[in-house]
């Protein structure tokens, strides 16, 4: 590396971020970025390991993180732009979104703070933006063949650019108004603001890649007429069944998927209508967020956004330490208390609850009944249980409460039914090395193929798609 010591002279530096007072007033972008010189100095942070575990253990895209690390500190900005593309469709929307499980396993993270490898990737492709290094790569020639893609996220997107620059015609078919998927209208836009998403959009339309909005693949036209009308078919819609909590008063008013929640919004940043929707607006209102994740995170932020008057996130797991806990060594993902920014804003976190029923006044919800939990470890087996506390018994006044659980795979594997696509005992596709499904011509990816995960692994698993249709057409 340009700079063996790098390590051992200069500290982590992590983005700023916008006063609390002031992000609190709009839906914009948190974390601002550090100046180019500095980020040159965290990329001298990225020590001659030897094995780099943050590309081959942590990054899901394989990101070539030395090179273009190397390339960041000696300011070969370009040459790190094109390593980073290598790996990477969209590194501006992984840079904001991704927990950076590559920092987590990065070599000097065992006993210092990680290189700042998220960063230093936004800083590059952004740079590449603005120095005007990033356009469109149509394909030399047309191979001849067209393939559809049903669903816009992250898996849809990587795949049809992957397959666009190799010369097919594709397709994408979305069932919203706009095409992004969970990254248009799942992430907030204070984590993600979609004119980032649109730039790139735009560069996929002049690769050759169409888009059908406002169409819903089974409803509006039949997997028939895809298999008939393309030479192959990727299925990489998101997960759809939210998981539920079927309790006593789960029938009142006030009691809303998490989800539902932030694409309503997302919709109002963007001008879309949410006339023909129920409305879910949580100002003046106590907001109890149910489920410890990421999703409900988002929910926190979005909750004090809109000016609730308190928000409060409650989860039936045990606070996981500060630390990296030792059931999970390095180079693993940490099992470890994260905070977000949305917390910072104002929430109050509790651990070891669960809710136990709903009570309300006139068909809306106004009380959670909750109970205390203790969890239980067995020595032989390793498997964790748990228990109420006697007389632990507490009630949360709410008026609002968000159910930010997860998805099942249940509503993945009939969604895949449906299609004609086998499916295994998780509800997963069953699919061979191609990602080819039972049915010849028709591939899947992303949460249909895979269960809900992560942006990252969404792109990766679209890339892998594209490259096992490319193989198919050009075999079979």
């Amino acid at each position: 590396m340009a700079k063996p010591t790098g390590f051992l002279e200069y500290d982590r530096q992590g983005p700023t971020k916008r006063p609390k007072s002031e992000r609190l007033k709009d839906f914009r972008e948190v974390e601002q970025p550090l100046s180019y010189e500095d980020i040159r100095t965290q990329a001298a942070r990225c020590m001659d390991c030897g094995i780099p575990f943050c590309h081959g253990t942590g990054c899901p895209v394989q990101n070539l993180i030395p090179d273009f690390n190397d390339m960041v500190y000696r300011g070969q900005w370009k040459k790190a732009l094109a390593l980073l593309h290598t790996q990477n469709n969209f590194p501006e929307i992984t840079g904001r979104v991704c927990p950076a499980p590559c920092e987590t396993s990065c070599t000097l993270g065992i006993n210092r703070p990680a290189v700042s490898i998220r960063q230093i990737e936004l800083q590059t492709v952004e740079y590449g933006w603005e120095q005007g290094w990033i356009a469109p790569q149509p394909p030399n020639a047309l191979s001849g063949y067209k393939v559809a893609v049903a669903g816009s996220g992250p898996a849809g997107l990587a795949a049809a650019q992957q397959l666009a620059r190799k010369g097919h015609r594709v397709t994408v078919y979305e069932k919203d108004p706009r095409p992004g998927g969970i990254l248009r209208y799942g992430i907030p836009d204070f984590k993600l603001e979609k004119w980032v998403l649109d730039r790139r959009l735009e560069q996929m339309v002049k690769e050759g890649v169409t888009f059908e909005t406002d169409v819903t693949i089974g409803k509006d036209i039949s997997m028939r007429y895809l298999q008939k009308s393309f030479d192959a078919v990727l299925l990489s819609g998101g997960a759809r069944v939210p998981r539920d909590l079927p309790i006593p008063g789960r029938e009142l008013e006030g009691i809303d998927f998490a989800m539902d929640f932030l694409v309503q919004q997302n919709k109002r940043n963007n001008a879309e209508s949410i006339e023909d929707e129920h409305e879910i607006y949580v100002q003046d209102k106590n907001v109890v967020v149910i489920g410890g994740g990421d999703t409900g995170a988002d929910c926190v932020g979005t909750a004090n956004r809109q000016g609730a008057r308190s928000v409060t996130q409650v989860e039936i797991m045990e606070q996981p330490p500060e630390q990296r806990h030792p059931s999970t060594p390095w180079p693993e993902w940490p099992y470890q208390l994260r905070t977000s920014t949305s917390h910072e804003e104002g929430c109050e976190r509790m651990w070891c609850v669960m809710t136990k029923s709903f009570e309300g006044q006139e068909g809306h919800v106004t009380t959670l009944n909750c109970v205390r939990v203790e969890w239980e470890t067995d020595p032989e087996t390793g498997k964790s249980t748990f228990r109420e506390v006697p007389g632990s018994e507490f009630t949360l006044p709410a008026e609002q409460i968000l159910l930010a659980m997860g998805f099942t795979n249940e509503g993945n594997a009939e969604t895949l039914t449906e299609y004609g696509v086998d499916t295994d005992e998780r509800g997963q596709a069953q699919v061979d090395k191609n990602l080819m499904s039972n049915a010849p011509g028709i591939f899947v990816a992303g949460d249909l193929s895979k269960g809900a995960s992560l942006v990252v692994r969404a792109i990766s698993d679209g890339r892998n798609a594209a490259e096992g249709i490319d193989n198919y057409l050009k075999t079979e």
